[in-house]
């Protein structure tokens, strides 16, 4: 059998192999999508509306920062955003309490943060200005915030990437998207289609030769495609399963440097919002509710229509449940949320009506959950995106060098920028 030949080959149909493609097709180039998954999205994972009565999300949910792709491309769809209002609240010992964050720019920790020149860890920038006792909280609410949002080890996590993230803009409201970020990935595909982009699924890409400026690769379906380039948009940790052209991989190698945690996520359906009020408690506004709980982070669908809270476990948090499947996942949180309230857990089963946990560390084709900057990111993403000719390319979210690494938009707006940059070389 003759192998398929194409202008470019994307190798993973998420978020920024489609814009990639897209991209790619409005150019006039033959594109071949390969993904090992039987469906297109990635880390993005709409789950089923009989089981939650909405698209709940499995991966990303929320679109975070000014996103200027993302805005551009919902505007093109013709999908809108939900903002996202409530309040934080916090649980400790027994007791609710509105959640009241560290200014980041105050006193002597954003003195410290301003004149902070060469980059360290998270965890030596407190050891070296925060270590005492009378610093406890704030040590306590600075590694939560990055374990939790960030999915980040404070152990490598680079300061100055996070003091960007927290000094140097006002905070902007999150917002979901309506229908959920899988109506934009079948936006995307059928955009990628319209272009006369062939999507290839359950063609996982185990190995890539190149030679004489073309690549072929090697599926585990024994399937072979061959392109003049080859992009890469597969997490980090896959990256290491794929067997690379010899000068590829020492070149990639730099990855190693870009930081990449794990996350868990629970979402638990239930028949009534019985956490708004009960017991003297009324949090009918809440939106997210911190702890130091083994399911520490909460959060709900700011809906009476939608009785679901939704479970985070992030970073090295996620570690020490790594044993447990999904059913004793779902039990972990459910009994996190019962301490919480003073509630039996058995009485918070009675009222489930759906439920499901993602360990994304399992997953196979993701390996975690989503990549963070550690003190030499910013170092190892000019060597990956250095532009030299070569016949494979990488391209993805943990290649972005703004300040919402990690995130939706910077999968999509590495996509597109990956695009540009081989059309460019091209008309030269």
């Amino acid at each position: 059998m003759d192998t398929p030949q194409s202008d470019i080959i994307v190798v993973g149909a998420g978020a920024a192999g489609l814009m990639a493609a897209r991209e790619l097709g409005r150019a006039g180039k033959k594109v071949t999508i390969l993904e090992a998954r039987d469906r297109c999205g990635g880390r993005i994972y709409s789950l089923s509306t009989e089981e939650f009565g909405y698209p709940a999300e499995g991966g990303a949910e929320f679109v975070h920062g000014e996103a200027p792709v993302t805005h551009a491309l919902l505007r093109e769809a013709g999908l809108s955003l939900v903002p996202v209002h409530g309040t934080r609240w916090n649980a400790e010992h027994g007791a609710f309490s509105r959640d009241e964050a560290p200014d980041l720019g105050a006193d002597r920790l954003g003195q410290a943060l301003a004149d902070l020149k060469t980059d360290v860890t998270v965890a030596d920038f407190l050891e070296r200005h925060f270590a005492g006792p009378e610093h406890s909280r704030l040590r306590h609410s600075i590694v939560r915030r990055v374990e939790g949002y960030d999915a980040a080890d404070p152990a490598l996590a680079s300061t100055l990437a996070l003091r960007d993230e927290w000094m140097n803009r006002e905070p902007s409201p999150q917002a979901r998207i309506a229908g959920g970020y899988g109506a934009l990935i079948a936006y995307l595909a059928a955009e990628c289609r319209r272009q006369a982009a062939v999507i290839h699924l359950n063609s996982a890409v185990r190995a890539i030769e190149a030679a004489d400026g073309r690549a072929l690769v090697h599926c585990a379906n024994g399937e072979k495609y061959a392109g003049d380039r080859v992009i890469l948009t597969v997490p980090l940790p896959v990256l290491q399963e794929i067997v690379l052209p010899h000068a590829v991989g020492e070149k990639f190698a730099a990855a190693a440097n870009i930081g990449f945690g794990s996350v868990i996520k629970i979402l638990l359906r239930f028949k009534t919002q019985w956490w708004t009020s009960g017991k003297g408690r009324n949090l009918a506004d809440l939106l997210f509710l911190l702890s130091d709980q083994t399911v520490p982070v909460w959060w709900t669908q700011c809906s009476t229509e939608r009785p679901v809270l939704t479970g985070w476990v992030a970073g090295p948090n996620t570690t020490g449940l790594a044993h447990l499947d999904e059913n004793k996942l779902i039990e972990t949180g459910l009994a996190s949320l019962a301490d919480m309230f003073g509630l039996s857990p058995k009485n918070l089963t009675l009222d489930l009506v759906a439920a499901r946990a993602i360990n994304w560390g399992h997953d196979p084709f993701a390996r975690g959950a989503y990549s963070y900057a550690t003190p030499r990111t910013r170092e190892a993403q000019s060597v990956l995106t250095s532009s030299d000719g070569a016949a494979v390319l990488l391209s993805g979210e943990a290649l972005y060098r703004g300040r919402d690494m990690g995130t939706v938009e910077a999968a999509l707006a590495s996509g597109l920028e990956t695009a540009r940059t081989i059309i460019a070389a091209d008309q030269i």
